[in-house]
């Protein structure tokens, strides 16, 4: 069975620390060039964990990392 393997590792302690990330146009874009059933999983540490791609994991984030600090 085809699996789509996404290699994954820790940038940074905050999103203000990652350089460049897509967005979600250019993943669905991207993304397009598959076939939908075909399942996508996450890779650590070269490979040695694994992880799934599920829609309870998302959170949506509507303000930056500083403000989110000093309301907290």
């Amino acid at each position: 069975m085809q699996k789509l393997i996404f290699h994954t590792f820790r940038e940074g302690y905050g999103t203000d620390q990652i350089k460049k990330t897509m967005t979600v146009g250019e993943l669905i874009e991207y993304l397009q060039q598959y076939d939908e059933k075909i399942p996508v999983y996450l890779a650590f540490d070269n490979r040695y964990t694994y992880g799934g791609i599920l829609k309870q994991r998302f959170e949506e984030d509507y303000g930056d990392d500083e403000e989110c600090e000093e309301e907290a």
